[in-house]
């Protein structure tokens, strides 16, 4: 089964795999409402441009023992794995074709939260990451923006709803940064889980 999967070329590369309706909504629902409860939630500072700032949005740390992770100045030690991020790690490993011994969870509690633009190349990801990115709760903007040396590439937008899967592989993390923009209009909570494998130490 494919769950509706579809397949885009990036340049230099690049390439993601969008399962748009990979969980049903009465999964998607369960999963978000759990998580929501049940993840210590945490807003922890981060250094951008030098400046230590708190992030614009909740976030967790789960993985395997050794899945420790360093990104914009801010150690991150995982907690064990639970029941429902097993199950989820399990069925986005099918799907990705590739195994993951962490997973980033990120809580955008209304429009106001957000991710600003970047790529996932620390050292620690290996050199071509392959990231599994699940979206529970409300739809948001989800923004791809070309950073190689070819001119007057568009940049790619997606709408990642309740239950999707968004997978990025080959190159993406080389010549791509991706965000999600805050949102203007009323919209409520998201829950993003961005399953990854850590090869190394910090």
């Amino acid at each position: 089964m494919n769950f509706g999967r579809e397949r885009m070329s990036l340049e230099d590369g690049g390439e993601l795999l969008f399962f748009e309706e990979w969980l049903c909504r009465a999964e998607a629902r369960a999963y978000h409402e759990t998580l929501l409860r049940d993840v210590p939630w945490e807003q922890k500072p981060i250094v951008i441009m030098g400046k230590r700032i708190l992030q614009p949005r909740l976030v967790a740390w789960f993985g395997d023992p050794d899945a420790v992770y360093t990104y914009s100045g801010l150690l991150n030690v995982p907690l064990a794995w639970t029941g429902p991020l097993l199950e989820l790690r399990r069925r986005a490993e099918e799907c990705a074709e590739s195994s993951f011994n962490s997973v980033l969870l990120n809580l955008y509690r209304d429009g106001n939260d957000s991710m600003g633009f970047h790529a996932d190349n620390e050292k620690a990801l290996g050199p071509c990451p392959v990231i599994a990115s699940v979206s529970l709760g409300a739809t948001r903007r989800f923004q791809l923006r070309y950073t190689g040396k070819q001119k007057g590439i568009a940049g790619r937008d997606l709408d990642l709803g309740d239950g999707s899967l968004l997978v990025m592989r080959g190159t993406t993390q080389h010549f791509w940064r991706h965000g999600v923009p805050k949102q203007k209009t009323p919209v409520g909570p998201r829950i993003n889980l961005t399953f990854r494998r850590i090869h190394s130490a910090p």
